[in-house]
């Protein structure tokens, strides 16, 4: 097992099809322990228990740090230590350049880019007292190619941001040895895109993908895996890219 006795948080993971609940299906089944965050503690516990037992569910919105320091401090009381973040929550808006409002861009930034660092700022601590953590930080290939096929401009820029802060973060808590690495899923098939992508869309989108299919939760999940794992253990400040090949730099 690449995980037994390991602690991980996963946050945004109650979705059925997305990405945080297959990523901590993944990491479960490598004997971890998770614990789920979400907005609903109830469906933040319902997708914890999926996973079988021993697993906990937390409400947590990202973008209140106060929220973030008290599940890290759950976290911490019910199993002892910490030993992994995924920071997974995030949304994304379909809108242009010209129809970005400043309620628009805050809600897009403070979810992917602000919850990305309140979270990491909750548990970096405790991987101190550790002497040792891996935290994965989730961008998007839009942050690389300048604009997704349903994210709008501020999402690209505040998935960008988390590429920057996730470098930033492993070069500060090196020294810790805490890792810091990100993942740039392209485009996965999750409850987000499921009902926007058209059977025609898809087919024109695969043209461009080398290994000729779109992506699943447990393609990003497995990367996930890799990168808060002793595998990936000289590994930080790394970008991953999880794409087929969308986007070869």
């Amino acid at each position: 097992m690449l995980l037994e006795n390991r602690i991980v948080i996963v946050t945004g993971a109650a979705s059925p099809r997305g990405i945080g609940k297959a990523t901590a299906k993944a990491l479960a089944a490598q004997g971890a322990r998770i614990a789920i965050l979400d907005l609903r503690k109830e469906d933040a516990q319902a997708a914890a228990a999926d996973l079988g037992a021993g697993h906990l569910g937390l409400a947590c919105d990202v973008t209140d740090k106060a929220a973030c320091v008290e599940a890290a401090r759950a976290t911490l009381e019910h199993f002892g230590r910490i030993d992994g973040l995924i920071n997974n929550a995030g949304i994304t808006q379909p809108v242009r350049t010209l129809e970005i409002s400043g309620k628009d861009f805050d809600a897009i930034v403070d979810v992917n880019l602000r919850g990305t660092l309140y979270m990491s700022q909750a548990v970096i601590p405790v991987m101190k007292d550790q002497s040792g953590g891996s935290i994965v930080c989730m961008s998007s290939v839009s942050a690389q190619r300048g604009g997704g096929i349903f994210g709008g401009p501020h999402y690209s820029a505040a998935k960008a941001g988390v590429l920057g802060l996730a470098k930033a973060m492993a070069r500060e808590f090196g020294p810790n040895r805490i890792r810091v690495n990100s993942i740039t899923p392209g485009l996965i098939q999750t409850d987000i895109t499921g009902d926007k992508l058209t059977p025609e869309m898809r087919a024109d989108i695969i043209k461009g993908i080398p290994l000729s299919r779109l992506g699943d939760a447990a393609d990003v999940a497995n990367a996930c895996l890799f990168l808060v794992s002793d595998l990936s253990s000289y590994l930080t400040g790394v970008t991953l890219d999880v794409n087929g090949g969308m986007l070869i730099h």
